[in-house]
């Protein structure tokens, strides 16, 4: 990877969701939603405090997270599709 987040920022990439409902219907592109569910890729060092001394990250490499619907910014690293987002915009970690 050719790429690491700075402070508290964190690069993930999504989890596709699926292709059919639950009673079996095919969901076609055009009506899907982007899914808000994502692994954690790479981290940063974590925030400074008033004090200049790093606030621990709650996520690490390989969590899976719920984010929200339009938080991170969309960048391509090593050809792929990721988000870069604060781990403030990170609602929690699915066990």
């Amino acid at each position: 990877m050719a790429f690491t987040p700075l402070h508290d920022r964190v690069l993930v990439e999504r989890v596709e969701s699926d292709e059919k409902t639950a009673g079996g219907l095919i969901i076609p592109d055009s009506a899907k939603e982007k899914p808000a569910e994502g692994i954690v890729v790479a981290v940063g060092a974590g925030a400074k405090d008033e004090d200049g001394d790093r606030i621990a990250m709650d996520v690490k490499a390989g969590d899976k997270i719920l984010f929200g619907k339009w938080s991170g910014t969309e960048v391509t690293v090593d050809g792929k599709e990721l988000l870069i987002m604060k781990e403030s915009d990170i609602m929690g970690i699915i066990a």
